[in-house]
């Protein structure tokens, strides 16, 4: 979109593969905002950009794109543990922020970005891609429908056998195994059960394989306030996988295997030609209508792209950020409560 048209211009603070394959690819294709800048500090980063994206100011240090007066939203796709200083840094210069997920290392951080946001009357976003995936948009159906009756456990689990790679390797600067797939998988959570989290049960456990100090794998229980059980796996030692997502309902269940489809098509350049294996669309089972019936349902088709068109809408014209800074900090309170669990083996209740 030209400049004539009023978009607005985006700076995007790293360039590894969040910020490369996600940020400035999404970014591009909403329609209200104009990828201007990048900025990285790896000079081989620094080639790709202005190779890959010949239209774009390519900076060393968010710094120098910071007095960039032209640059009015800053996209941090930077290691989870310098979210909070980066974003206040931006906020204080004048910029709207998103920053990937996670938020921040704990919920005051989360509380510090917030109040930065509001001093200075700018909009923070955090990247919560996955509300659009495919499965999540599937068992919210599956639930609006009444398919299942009145849901109780909820059973998600992302068990892989790979090695963490990069900074995500390293417990100091990603914050370990629970900040994330959690990230998103806490997050859906939140979504989907229509009540408050009042106790969180968890456990992580290392193994000395990869070479990596965070976590082989972690068990994460949440108890809603209406007594519904979600409970969230996630492992990089795992030789076998899990189901997806495993709902029991009064009436019915839901069972899932695979991932969203879209990362595979947006690492090509082609988000919206995703296509899904039909052998990982959802079976439901249901006695809703007093006997018993089962059957495939088609995925809910989702998509990524509505992320960076929404904060486009935020900023243009003023619609409701679809993933407001205030429902993350509720997630980062549940992160808070499962870091002590797993520290202590107590379970932790909230207020």
């Amino acid at each position: 979109m030209s400049e004539a048209r009023g978009a607005i211009n985006v700076g995007v603070v790293g360039y590894g593969y969040s910020g490369r394959a996600f940020h400035a690819y999404l970014v591009g294709l909403a329609e209200g905002l104009r990828l201007y800048a990048i900025s990285t500090r790896d000079p081989a980063r620094q080639e790709a950009a202005r190779r890959e994206h010949p239209e774009a100011r390519v900076y060393a240090t968010m710094g120098e794109l910071l007095t960039d007066r032209a640059v009015e939203l800053v996209v941090l796709a930077t290691p989870h543990d310098t979210h909070r200083d980066l974003a206040i840094q931006a906020m204080n210069a004048g910029k709207h922020v998103v920053t990937d997920k996670i938020m921040a290392m704990d919920a005051a951080q989360a509380a510090e970005m917030i109040e930065a946001s509001q001093r200075n009357g700018v909009l923070l976003s955090v990247f919560h891609n996955r509300r659009w995936d495919w499965d999540y948009l599937t068992v919210r159906q599956a639930i609006a429908e009444g398919w299942l009756g009145e849901p109780y456990l909820f059973q998600t689990a992302i068990m892989r056998y790979r090695s963490p790679g990069g900074w995500r390797a390293s417990l100091a600067h990603s914050g370990g195994i629970l900040f994330d797939w959690p990230a998103h998988l806490v997050d859906q959570a939140l979504q989907l059960v229509g009540a408050p989290v009042r106790a969180v049960d968890c456990q992580t456990l290392s193994r000395a394989h990869w070479d990596s100090d965070i976590e082989s794998y972690a068990r994460l229980s949440l108890r809603f306030a209406n007594d519904v059980v979600y409970e969230i796996e996630v492992g990089n030692l795992a030789a076998a996988p899990k189901p997806r997502w495993y709902v029991l309902g009064d009436g019915g269940a839901l069972v899932k295997y695979g991932l969203d489809p879209q990362e595979a098509y947006l690492k090509q350049g082609r988000i919206e030609a995703a296509e899904e294996d039909p052998a990982d669309r959802a079976r439901i089972t249901t006695h809703v209508r007093g006997q018993e019936e089962s059957w495939t349902v088609e995925s809910v088709r989702g998509s990524w792209t509505a992320y960076y068109c929404n904060i486009a809408g935020a900023l243009h014209h003023g619609a409701e950020l679809a993933v407001k800074p205030e429902q993350v900090y509720q997630a980062m309170r549940v992160y808070d409560a499962a870091a002590r669990s797993a520290r202590t083996g107590e379970v932790v209740h909230l207020e």
